[in-house]
């Protein structure tokens, strides 16, 4: 069932954002006469899945899910059609219309990826709101357990000040690619603040490790149960432990320094049960072991003791309009980071591309509209990036073509044009068998 919902989630994503991509393709096409001959989700290599002609346009889908297509008459692409390019220009085709409505056609699909992504965050802001906790709340900082992160200078307790200049004031699910993509990150350490420099190939080094957080919230010790067989059946479920061998407890991670000193021995250890503090006496085994299960307590749990504050803003709509579109720009710049990154060999990005699989596995097992809306925004983005890329085959290569010719007044040839396309096409391949490979590498060795 679980495979079922993220293959569902991932097929409507991909057939929304390809659908209208493709669209944003067609309807200047047809708004300048432009013939178009095919309409197509997924690719019909040698036969459609379903298909029907209306008008001049062949509308159907494909049988093989890796893209979709708008096959426009007249134009060199992926469809390679030399017959109707050696046939004379006609005025319905695409080469018969002037360079700054060839332009438009051309950069329809990504205009509507952007379009998309930044409708959907501000539909985002508007119904879900912005859900964080702020820094200020964290007066005793992070739990840093991630090997790579405490390997670059990141130590539990250390404060996040500000990331490459930008402060931040919100802990939220931003804040882990925030740091990724960072070259250096200042902290707050026993009060004083100081500069972390990120090494250049932490995302390769990350990617070498079993998948952790990089930082979290420091957690109370919440007893969840009592393991089968422990000496400690004083203890009781919801027991919430403050103190251990005459020190303060305040966070879990501060217990097993204390636990490691006492191997063998019987401690006190001051709990809080029904709201009241109890002084009881338990036994450290000889692992520095007490035989408990750490359990969690809920947000408002943590809120009444404290701890933090899990804080919500909600938007009315004009309020989200702002909100939207600074949530799309933030994640267009941070994607043209990670691109930029991906083409720094120094980075070891680059062994993360992932294909099909990567984009598969980044949906959740369970239906959720506020993440899968999430999704499809970025990936949105992402379409329209990459679509961008000065690459012949891609829309970016037609641009820059276009461009070419409308600054030089001079049009490539048919030839030029063919080849670059070819070449074009080989790259995007060669991109593609790379990208799904590591998917393929990743699942072998298991990282």
């Amino acid at each position: 069932m679980d495979i079922f919902i993220k293959l569902s989630q991932f097929l409507l994503s991909l057939s929304l954002l390809i659908i209208l991509h493709e669209l944003g393709h067609f309807i200047p096409a047809k708004l300048f006469k432009t013939r178009v001959e095919k309409f197509y989700l997924f690719f019909d290599v040698k036969y459609s899945l379903l298909k029907k002609k209306i008008g001049d346009t062949e509308y159907g889908i494909g049988w093989l899910p890796l893209g979709g297509y708008v096959k426009i008459s007249g134009m060199i692409d992926e469809s390679m059609d030399k017959e109707q390019m050696a046939l004379p220009p006609q005025p319905w085709e695409f080469r018969s219309k002037p360079a700054y409505q060839r332009l438009i056609i051309m950069l329809g699909g990504v205009t509507v990826n952007f379009i998309l992504a930044f409708i959907i965050y501000i539909g985002m802001a508007f119904a879900y709101g912005d859900t964080y906790i702020a820094m200020e709340d964290f007066k005793d900082g992070f739990l840093i357990e991630n090997p790579v992160m405490q390997k670059a200078g990141f130590k539990t307790a250390d404060k996040i000040i500000a990331v490459d200049g930008e402060k931040i004031t919100k802990f939220d699910n931003e804040i882990t690619i925030k740091i990724i993509m960072a070259k250096q990150v200042l902290i707050e350490r026993n009060g004083a603040e100081q500069t972390i420099k990120m090494p250049a190939d932490f995302i390769d080094q990350l990617s070498k490790i079993e998948k952790e957080p990089l930082l979290s919230r420091r957690m109370p010790f919440i007893i969840s149960e009592v393991s089968e067989g422990s000496v400690n059946t004083v203890f009781e479920p919801k027991d919430l432990v403050i103190g251990l061998n005459g020190q303060k407890i305040k966070y879990f991670d501060e217990v097993q320094s204390i636990l490691d000193n006492s191997k063998g021995k019987t401690i006190s250890a001051t709990i809080l049960r029904d709201q009241k503090e109890q002084e009881i006496q338990i036994a450290v085994n000889n692992k520095g072991k007490l035989g408990v299960i750490q359990g969690g307590l809920s947000n408002s749990a943590m809120e009444k003791l404290g701890y933090y504050k899990v804080s919500k803003q909600e938007f009315g709509f004009m309020e989200s309009i702002p909100v939207g579109i600074t949530k799309g720009k933030d994640q267009l710049v941070g994607y043209g980071k990670q691109l930029k990154m991906i083409f720094s060999p120094s980075t070891g990005a680059y062994k993360q591309v992932g294909g099909f699989k990567a984009i598969f596995d980044i949906f959740p097992s369970s239906w959720s509209w506020e993440v899968f809306w999430n999704i499809t925004a970025l990936l949105s983005i992402m379409l329209g990036v990459m679509n961008l890329l000065p690459i012949p085959a891609l829309d970016g290569g037609h641009v820059m073509f276009l461009l070419y010719e409308i600054v030089s007044g001079k049009k490539p040839s048919d030839k030029f044009l063919e080849n670059a396309q070819m070449v074009g096409f080989v790259l995007l391949i060669t991109l593609l068998l790379f990208a799904n490979g590591n998917d393929i590498y990743k699942s072998i060795v298991g990282k």
